[in-house]
């Protein structure tokens, strides 16, 4: 599925652990609920910084449209989820997001720069997870979430194309700081499953 993405499987680190696919398929109503919330949080990430950073107008004009098509697919999948008889209940986040964003540099524009690098890389694995999710999951899930890597693909390259316009200097070093961590988070066992959790822990 994501051999018609090379640019995504080159930016991230590693592929998803098969033992997490496992867990997933094992879990999808629990799959489901998360990626509900990892669809809100995503838009309201991306309101967070229109409020935020409210001057930079190339900023503002991709995350309102982000955060649109982030909603868009929020309302996707509770549908999906009504249909299945899944209630939408309360998660707790995984250590994914918070093991990123606790290396966010406290100083503008690095602070800005760090939450948009750290941006392209959750949307970049969630992508990589919908494709290796797709070839295990019924036709209407499967279909679902090709659709969802087909539209999101690109959101990954946006938030890097931000962060090295806002960025005082080249950001190359910086994502390989956030690329490791990100290796090292994806392939660290969990107790709980989650959209970007690592795998099951034994």
């Amino acid at each position: 599925m994501l051999s018609a993405y090379p640019e995504l499987s080159n930016f991230l680190p590693c592929e998803s652990p098969k033992a997490w696919v496992e867990w997933a398929i094992e879990n999808q109503e629990l799959m489901l609920v998360d990626h509900a919330h990892c669809e809100k949080k995503a838009a309201s990430t991306a309101m967070n910084l229109m409020y935020r950073y409210v001057d930079r107008d190339n900023l503002l004009h991709k995350m309102s449209r982000l955060a649109r098509e982030e909603l868009l697919h929020f309302e996707q999948v509770h549908k999906i989820m009504k249909g299945r008889g899944v209630d939408y209940v309360h998660l707790s986040a995984s250590r994914y997001a918070d093991g990123l964003r606790k290396h966010i540099r406290t100083h503008e524009p690095a602070r800005l720069v760090d939450i948009l690098i750290i941006g392209a890389f959750v949307e970049a694995r969630s992508c990589e997870r919908f494709a290796v999710l797709a070839p295990h999951l019924d036709e209407e899930l499967s279909k679902f979430y090709l659709s969802l890597l087909k539209s999101e693909a690109r959101h990954f390259e946006d938030y890097l194309a931000l962060a090295q316009e806002y960025s005082k200097e080249d950001i190359t070093q910086r994502v390989q700081f956030f690329r490791e961590l990100e290796q090292d988070l994806i392939q660290a066992p969990d107790i709980e499953f989650r959209i970007h959790s690592g795998p099951p822990s034994e």
